[in-house]
Formats: structure tokens, sequence, C-alpha cells
């Protein structure tokens, strides 16, 4: 793992994405002046965005890791706890803005068919439903690959559902804006390269992958335990089937600090001498927070915790 000389993100002149342009994961890299400086290169799925940074076929890859809505995005941990030796080098956050896109000119009543992916198409379903009740849906690989279909199909009856950036790459009206029903929602991409940890910014997060030595009664909680001991905050706690056999799982942390800091580091010297095994996946800048509100401390709503807890009290029958 190197440390020195230039980072990935300085020296790098390729980077990979989920294509192909217009995709969200296109957007959200186009929105960095570092990344949209680079060559960038579609690939079809995010597991080939990894191997590709993996193999040296591109020098970085931004690939989409958590939403808001649906969670976090299985194929991209899974690939990286598994099946790919890369670090992650940043965090980015997009919000998840949906609109509908026609060719020029078209007007929304016109439109007999909307094209999507289903997640997409979900997400827009109360304003669907008010202003284009049974409307035709049609299913594409990608909001992008939608939007370029309506592009190349020229028909006025036929809307994409997709973000901005693919109605400006394919030629498109955004003849309704913000038709998303959760406008808070939002989706975590994480950059990533081969070798290098970025320095330690102060404003840092650090992604593991801890392996249980044995599926025990406790296994998890000493996991856990070394994090409380040190008082080091975990941001994310996810388990994954370790697709050996069932019932076996490992767990995916996110934590606050990077290794360089001395408690983050002495906790997954422990892991690593306790427990089956860890793979780091880097230390990082955290995103700058976007959420419209912050997390609020744990101890500071003592009386909402009372009076949840007397509610519930409340509701047990006599006997």
């Amino acid at each position: 793992m190197t440390t020195s000389g230039p980072s990935a993100l300085q020296s790098a002149t390729t980077v990979g994405y989920l294509g192909p342009e217009g995709t969200f994961t296109e957007q959200a890299m186009h929105r960095e002046a570092d990344l949209a400086s680079l060559t960038s290169v579609p690939f079809d799925s995010m597991p080939d965005v990894l191997f590709a940074v993996a193999e040296g076929q591109v020098d970085l890859g931004v690939v989409p890791i958590e939403n808001a809505i649906e969670g976090t995005v299985n194929a991209t941990i899974d690939t990286l706890a598994f099946d790919v030796d890369v670090l992650i080098q940043r965090e980015l956050v997009q919000r998840v803005q949906h609109n509908l896109l026609t060719v020029p000119g078209a007007p929304v009543d016109g439109v007999t068919k909307v094209v999507s992916i289903p997640v997409a198409t979900a997400q827009c379903r109360t304003w669907l439903r008010a202003h284009l009740p049974g409307v035709a849906h049609g299913a594409a690989n990608s909001t992008a690959e939608a939007a370029r279909a309506v592009a190349e199909a020229d028909d006025p009856a036929v809307a994409a559902i997709a973000n901005v950036r693919a109605a400006e790459v394919y030629g498109l009206d955004v003849a309704a804006a913000d038709i998303e029903d959760h406008p808070e929602n939002r989706t975590r991409f994480v950059v990533v390269g081969r070798d290098s940890v970025p320095a330690p910014t102060g404003r840092d997060k650090t992604s593991i992958v801890v392996y249980q030595q044995a599926d025990r009664p406790g296994s998890l909680l000493s996991i856990l335990s070394e994090f409380a001991s040190r008082s080091i905050n975990l941001t994310l706690l996810l388990s994954r089937p370790t697709k050996t056999s069932l019932g076996d799982y490992c767990f995916l942390l996110e934590l606050d600090g990077h290794v360089a800091d001395a408690p983050v580091a002495d906790c997954l010297h422990q892991l690593k001498a306790t427990q089956g095994d860890v793979k780091f996946l880097g230390s990082y800048p955290a995103a700058p927070s976007t959420d419209p509100l912050e997390r609020t401390a744990a101890g500071a709503v003592p009386a909402d915790a009372d009076t949840w807890l007397d509610d519930l009290r409340r509701r047990i029958d006599a006997e």
C-alpha cells in the first residue's frame, strides 16, 4: 500500500464509469472538475468498472455504493469485498433528480409511453399518476439508455425519465422537472484507484470488510466493541454472505477517521489479529454533508426516548 508520491487522483489520465453517457454516475463525475478533465471510459456494469481499475485498463473508476431510498448497491459492495483489490480515493454525493424528457417541442399531454429503469419509474409514481394516468411503461437498462432510445425514436408520444445531463447529451427537452416522489433522495458514489491511500484531511472515512473467525454467539459484539472502546463512530454496518457456505457472513463497516489516526490504526490492528481476516478498502475524504437534517448526537434527545418508551409501555394489555 503506497502513501508517498503523486496521489492516484493527481496522476490519473483515464476514469471508468457506468455508461452510457448521461447516467447518474457520469453526471456525478462530470460535476467534479478534476474527474471531468480526464478521458472517460463507459462500461456496462459496476463490476466491469471495478475490474477495469484493478486490471489497469483505467486509472480510476466511479461507482455508486449507496442510495438513500434503495439502500446499498450490492453489486458494488460484493465486487469490492470479494473480487478486486482497489482502494477508495474519495466519495461523491449526488442528488437524484428525475425529469420527464421528450423530443424537442413535444407536449406532456401527448405522451403515451414512458421509458426508464423500473426503480426510476417507481420513484416518480405520484407524479405519473397525477399527470399521465394510464401511461404505458417501457424498461431500459439505465436512465441514460432510456433517454438515448427516446432521442433515436424521435417520437413525441414517447418520453424518458432521466437526469438533466441525459437531456443535454441526447438533445431532449426537460418537459417536466423534479418529478421524483422524494426530493431528498441522494446517491453516494466512490472513486476508486489501485495503490495509493489519500493523505488525511481531518474529515475522513475508512472502509473495511471484517470476516469472522467463527460464527458464534457474540462474534459481532466482539467486532463492534473494538470501535466502541476507542470512541470510533461507525457510519455504516452491513452484513453480506461470503458466498462460501449457508449462514456464513462478513461485515462491511465504514467509520469516521483515517488509518493514519492512532485510534483507527490500533483498532484495525486488533481486528486483524483477532478476527478471521480484515480487508482494507481505503481511507479517504468524506463528502460534505448535503442532507437537509444533520444527525442528532446520541444522548441529545433523552426526552424523546422517554416519551417513545412510555408510549410503548402504555400499549401493554392489562392482565
